[in-house]
């Protein structure tokens, strides 16, 4: 009974502190109007989490199939890269990869058999510099966009924000698959 009662007092207590301290807000990245800023503030909280959560890995981890049909940590976190290059260039630019974009970005595109063979022997700061390099371009150019921008149609049925939300979805998916690989890493001794 008494464990009852302390386990109900600090239940109150956490999740009254909860309201009052607010861990979790979606607000606005200063320097982008209000609806950019929220997609930002969403997309930079996902990619912070999965930076979290693969930055210590090893180069056998970052590497690591766990079949012959899987994809491998390093090859997600490049494919994350390349999907949002392409989107950067679609929506800011209004163009589609140039040939020798499309040919270094192709193969973390397809996330197939080539990419199992090609992407590999580097280590996962590798990938996360190259995301990061990728995202400081997508900064930048959605800070010279604006709301009104971020509703237009890029092609029927599809504006700028959709675009960016599918960014914001693939990464999520990608999180999930990223989970389940480490949770198929051999042990460590």
């Amino acid at each position: 009974m008494k464990f009852l009662l302390k386990f109900k007092a600090l239940f109150i207590l956490c999740f009254a502190t909860s309201f009052v301290h607010a861990q979790y807000e979606i607000k606005p990245k200063e320097g982008f109007t209000p609806q950019i800023g929220i997609m930002v503030d969403m997309l930079e909280e996902l990619k912070d989490r999965i930076t979290e959560d693969v930055r210590d890995l090893t180069l056998e981890e970052t590497d690591f199939l766990f079949d012959d049909k899987a994809n491998s940590i390093g090859a997600m976190i490049m494919h994350l890269a390349a999907t949002e290059s392409y989107t950067q260039v679609e929506t800011l630019e209004g163009r589609r990869w140039t040939e020798g974009e499309a040919a270094y970005w192709a193969i973390a595109g397809g996330m197939g058999d080539e990419s199992r063979e090609k992407i590999k022997g580097k280590p996962i700061k590798y990938y996360l510099d190259l995301w990061d390099e990728v995202r400081e371009i997508t900064l930048a150019g959605l800070k010279t966009k604006d709301d009104a921008w971020f509703a237009a149609n890029i092609d029927e049925g599809m504006d700028n924000h959709w675009a960016w939300f599918h960014i914001l979805e693939h990464g999520a998916s990608h999180m999930g698959q990223i989970a389940l690989v480490k949770s198929r890493l051999p042990k460590k001794p």
